[in-house]
């Protein structure tokens, strides 16, 4: 069995969180491949690496000498390794990386030095192989990955080593330039290593025990999500879920490998697997129906109402185009006989409201429109409502019966998402009165 376990920054943010890893790593021999993340911030107030690395470049750019930011980032290495008794020369390699610190240097090489170095250190602690992912991971010059390429160079490099360390966020250009990934950093990473090698599980190691049910900031103690299928992941991130970014999971998607969301400070919860589909849930998944709940604030209702509008073809198109020349995306569209409503980002329609409703109503000959904003939309997400009678039903009545007015209501076609809109001011009751009652 082949694991590939992914740490993140604040798995790695200092020494004892760096004996945490060794401990989990050494628990279980099918973990020969470790993805590693920059040193996060070790206290609220503390800075991740990457962000100082990020604030180097920006001295240098505005010609301010980056010197004292640097020798922060330097002193949390060296205490790292001097912490941990580790014999690599942490200063050498610094020296290096400063030698190159010009105004035009590449940001892509400084910022990705976080996670080499880590990767360096954790090496040597674990007695594993180092990696350099600008050795394997293949960039075009188009930004995207070689997924081929990748994945021989990957594959050749594991056939030697057998158990290997690789930094995480980076790859290189045809040409050997760092490139780093722009969403999802070394999630992906971690995702491409499992997927090149064929891993039984792709292990994602953080702060947190699996996804949560809901946001803990509204309920409680939430429970932990144990089982999520790539659809409901969708939905959920869609909908503000803080998940896995979407570009983590394709590359193991593809080869339906099972990820493994897990606490590194609480190594034996058994945190959430995330997979295409389960043979067969279980009779928890099966008893509660809801796998997450999740919204977004900040949206507004468009609704426009004309006459007999059922019998005009193609009504819906000429608006759908106004909105489009405006770059407004649509989150929903309920509709009437004759009306139909469209529910948009109020950031994206403030600044052009008015001009909008004016081009709708000289384009499209509909004269009453109106708009309503603080609107909030809530996902109630759960692949097990497709085969149960009378959900939307029990659904709306707990909202009815705690004096919550839905605005708007949405189905998705495959039936694993309702969604509702309501008044933003009942953003947290909602949320919360749709745990208690069906997901506690």
């Amino acid at each position: 069995m082949l694991k590939v376990a992914k740490f993140g920054g604040s798995s790695l943010s200092d020494s004892a969180q760096f004996a945490k890893v060794k401990h989990i790593v050494e628990s279980d021999d099918a973990r020969k491949v470790v993805v590693v993340s920059a040193p996060g911030r070790r206290t609220s107030d503390d800075n991740k690496i990457t962000d100082l690395l990020y604030l180097c470049k920006a001295h240098l750019k505005y010609d301010v000498s980056p010197d004292p930011i640097f020798e922060m980032i330097s002193a949390r290495y060296r205490e790292i390794r001097d912490q941990l008794g580790l014999t690599l020369d942490v200063d050498s390699e610094l020296a290096e990386i400063r030698s190159k610190m010009t105004k035009n240097m590449s940001v892509d090489y400084l910022v990705s030095r976080g996670e080499y170095l880590n990767a360096k250190l954790m090496a040597e602690y674990l007695g594993y192989h180092f990696v350099d992912s600008a050795d394997w991971v293949a960039f075009g010059y188009d930004g995207k990955v070689d997924y081929e390429k990748t994945e021989q160079q990957l594959q050749e490099i594991y056939n030697v080593y057998n158990r290997i360390v690789v930094p995480g966020f980076y790859g290189s250009l045809p040409n050997g330039q760092i490139h780093t990934f722009s969403r999802g950093g070394s999630d992906v990473t971690g995702a491409f290593a499992a997927a090149s090698l064929d891993a039984d599980i792709y292990e994602n190691w953080t702060d947190v025990t699996g996804i949560l049910m809901v946001d803990p900031r509204i309920v409680s103690n939430p429970k932990t999500i144990s089982r999520v299928t790539y659809a409901e992941l969708r939905e959920l991130s869609y909908m503000g879920a803080a998940v896995l970014h979407e570009d983590t999971v394709v590359p193991v998607r593809r080869k339906d490998i099972p990820v493994n969301i897990r606490n590194t400070n609480d190594p034996e919860a058994e945190g959430t697997i995330i997979r295409e589909s389960f043979e067969a849930d279980n009779a928890e998944e099966t008893s509660r129906f809801i796998t997450g709940i999740t919204g977004k604030k900040d949206f507004s209702i468009i609704s426009l109402h004309k006459a007999n509008m059922s019998d005009a073809v193609g009504a819906i198109r000429r608006v759908l185009e106004v909105l489009e020349q405006y770059r407004i995306p649509i989150a929903q569209i309920p509709s009437g006989i004759d009306s139909f409503s469209l529910v948009v980002p109020t950031d994206k329609l403030a600044p052009v409201k008015y001009d909008l409703i004016s081009d709708i109503k000289r384009n499209c000959q509909i004269t009453d429109i109106n708009v309503q904003d603080d609107i909030s939309l809530i996902a109630i997400v759960g692949r097990q409502m497709a085969y149960r009678t009378g959900i939307s039903g029990k659904i709306f009545g707990a909202l009815g019966a705690n004096r919550i007015n839905i605005r708007t209501i949405e189905q998705s076609s495959d039936e694993i998402n309702i969604m509702v809109g309501v008044f933003t001011k009942d953003f947290e009751k909602t949320i919360q009165v749709l745990y208690e009652s069906f997901a506690k």
